[in-house]
Parts: C-alpha cells; structure tokens; sequence
C-alpha cells in the first residue's frame, strides 16, 4: 500500500479513537516514512525539519489567545451580555416572542462572526457571553442545536472567505501550502475560490433557522455558575473607549504588516498603555491566554511535520500517477472523491489549519494532473479543509459552542452539536464545492 495513505489512515484512525491528535500525527508520519523506505532516522529528521514551517501560525494563535483574554478582562464581555439581556428583556414583552428570538440568533451570529474577523477572539467569547443568556433562550424554548448550528457557522465561514484575522491566517496556509506543493496562487483569489462553497453553509444555516429547528424545544431551568470570579469587573466607559482602540490598532497593524502577530501585539500594547489591563496581572493573563491556543499551535505545528515525512518517501507522485489512471480523466469523480477524503481525514483531525499541509500535499499534485484551473484547485483544498472544523468532535468550531451550551448538563457534543453542524454543514460544503470544483475548471 502506498506510503501516504499508510500514513493518512494511521492517523486517521488514531484520531477516531481520540488519541491526542499531536501523537496521531507523530505515529502516522512513523508510519508513512518507515513504509515508505525511509529509515527511522531519516523519517525522524524529515519530521522535525518539517516543525519551522508552523512556528509563524502557532505564535499567531498564542498572540491571539493572549489578547482574547486580556479583553475578557476588561468586561467588556459582561457589558455585551447586559445589553443583551436589556434589548431582549424589552422586545420580549407581549406578543413580540418572535422578535426576540430572531435577535438573540442575531446577536450570537453577529458576535460569532466578528469573533473571526473584525475582533479576531475565536471561541474566547462563548463561555463568557453564552451561559449567561441561557435562562433567556430557556423562557424563549429556543432549541439548543439551532444556536450550536448558528455559532458554528459564524466560526467557521467568515475566516474561509474573509483574509482578515483567523481568515488571513487560513488564507496564508493554503496560499504557503500550495506554493510547497508546487503550485503558487494569488492570496487575492481564495475569496472567489471560497463563494459557492461558503454559499452552501449559508443554505445549511438557512435550513437550521427556518426549518429544521424551528419548532420550540423546552429545558428545565437550573441554576450555573457561569463566570470566573477572576473575569468578573464593570467596564467603565474608558475601558470601552480603549479596547475599541486597541481592536482598531490590532486590525491595522495585521493589515499594515500581513502578520496577525503584530496585530495582536499592537492591541495588546494598547490595553497596557491605557491601563485597560493592569500592569501587575498582564503575565497571568497573557499566559491563560497562551495556554488556550497552545494545543492548536501544536497541533499545526505537528501537522507540518507529517506533511514533511510524505513528501520525503517520494510516494505523492505515485499515488497521483495511480489515482488519475483509476478515474480515467473523470474529472467529476475524481473531484467528488478527493472532497471524501478530505472529509474524512480533516474529520479526524478537527483542525482546517491542521490539515490544509496534509491536503495540499496530495491534492495540489493530483489536482494538476486532472487539469484543474487554479481557482478550481483552491475550491477544492479549501472546501475539503473546512470540512473538518464545520462537523468534527475534536474541532474548536463545535467543542466551543458545546462549552457554552452544556453549562447546566442539557446539551450533549455529539447528538446536539456535531450532528446537526455534520448534517447542515458538510453536506452542502461538498455538494457546493464540487460544484464550484466543476464551474471553475
């Protein structure tokens, strides 16, 4: 069997049986390089030699991470939480129950969506903005899978079409990848990649919201203790001012300089400057903020690795030579296939940042061995990477929403999250990117 899918279905498999995905990676590029002919030294050094190219993404999330919980800190969260709360409390009144669940969605996709982009925080705001508002979704008898379908959707597309905050990270992965692989893109052409595929998730959305979750769903009301005392603090209209500036300064600096590091920096400096966040605790919470990214960044980090042994056995080029004789030039299935596998083992990873360098290294060339234009190949890599983030156990896009649903034990991960963002999500990722794969050539 050929050395690369050796090495993708160990890790595959190990993943599915929740071993750390760090170690599955470790294990399946041992696995691909020893079967492929390389010694174990050889395999060992391909493997570390590979770890740099991950470094610059892993600092990007630990930088991220820091500033996410240093605007936390500062309250603005409980302050977003209220206003909530009061807007809801208002329209809630009477006959106007309609109203107010429509602007509960509202709120929760909106803030989700800026989470990714404009206020580059990633799922830091769900257990801080989520629990408190559960009682109001529990009188409301909004169901639970809606929100969790809601929440995901905000994770995940914003940062596969958009090229600011987690979106120009996502974009400079593939666009690095790519090149890797053999094939140089334009960054500038991934958004036009991306449409049809992203359209298919707002379809998906749109299916969660009007039909498949409509009807009311009731919970029984218990009390949680949502909010760490060490979070807890009133922001004053300063505090306010200034992380506005300092979400301004981030953006700015990552759009100036294309590094997300320097933008999480510029807003950090910011809230130091100002006295947002106090002096005396900045070293706690920029390593709390560290500390939550820092699994992600490994995982990235590990992942570059394994796509470093693949390319080392010198079985990529087999195994497009042999995938592109079974498909006999049938570029429909051949697409059709390749998006299955990309399912299949970003599903295993649960990270589109993960697996864009595993992907890239197999699909890039098979890809161009079918023809495919560039826009086509772009569709392809990037549909087939956020199939993962969009229904997977072990991704961040559905395990965040979880955390915030399942504070009073009435939402389980699999059957309330999982399934439904599986069923609204990755179904129409592939259909649509296969049909982007086909419209763009």
């Amino acid at each position: 069997m050929n050395a690369v899918i050796i090495a993708v279905l160990v890790m595959l498999v190990l993943s599915l049986f929740r071993v750390n995905v760090v170690f599955a990676l470790l294990i399946g590029a041992l696995a691909g390089g020893l079967s492929g002919g390389l010694s174990l030294m050889d395999t060992v050094t391909a493997y570390t030699g590979g770890l740099g190219a991950g470094a610059t993404i892993a600092l990007s999330y630990a930088m991220l991470g820091g500033f996410a919980v240093a605007i936390s800190r500062t309250g603005i969260p409980e302050l977003l939480v209220s206003k909530v709360l009061k807007l809801v409390n208002k329209e809630g009144e009477g006959t106007r129950e309609n109203l107010a669940k429509a602007l509960v969605i509202f709120a929760l996709l909106a803030m989700a969506i800026l989470s990714q982009n404009a206020i580059p925080i990633h799922i830091a705001f769900i257990p801080l903005l989520v629990p408190p508002i559960l009682h109001i979704l529990n009188e409301l008898r909004i169901d639970r899978r809606l929100i969790a379908s809601v929440l995901t959707f905000g994770l995940t597309a914003p940062y596969i079409l958009l090229p600011y905050g987690f979106g120009l990270i996502f974009h400079e992965i593939v666009a690095t990848q790519m090149e890797l692989a053999g094939l140089p893109i334009d960054m500038a052409d991934i958004p036009k990649a991306m449409a049809i595929p992203v359209a298919g998730m707002a379809v998906g959305l749109a299916v969660a919201v009007f039909i498949s979750y409509r009807k009311p769903r009731d919970y029984h009301a218990r009390a949680t203790d949502t909010i760490e005392e060490t979070q807890t603090k009133t922001a004053s209209t300063k505090d306010v001012i200034v992380t506005l500036v300092a979400l301004a300064a981030a953006l700015y600096g990552q759009i100036q300089t294309d590094s997300m590091i320097i933008g999480a920096l510029s807003g950090i400096l910011v809230l130091y400057v100002f006295g947002a966040m106090k002096w005396r605790e900045a070293d706690d919470v920029l390593t709390a903020g560290m500390r939550m990214m820092a699994f992600i960044g490994f995982v990235m980090i590990s992942a570059n690795g394994f796509a470093s042994v693949i390319t080392a056995t010198g079985e990529v080029e087999p195994l497009v030579e042999s995938v592109a004789d079974l498909f006999a030039g049938n570029k429909g299935v051949a697409a059709l296939v390749m998006l299955i596998v990309g399912l299949l083992v970003t599903m295993g990873i649960g990270s589109s940042f993960a697996t864009i360098p595993i992907i890239a290294a197999i699909f890039v060339p098979l890809s161009m061995e079918f023809g495919f234009s560039t826009l086509a190949i772009i569709s392809l890599i990037g549909t087939a990477g956020a199939l993962g983030d969009a229904g997977s156990p072990a991704s961040d896009s559905t395990l965040g929403p979880t955390a915030g649903l399942n504070v009073d034990g009435q939402h389980n991960h699999i059957w309330d999250t999982c399934v439904p963002t599986f069923l609204h999500y990755n179904i129409p990722l592939i259909v649509f990117g296969w049909m982007a794969v086909m419209v763009l050539g």
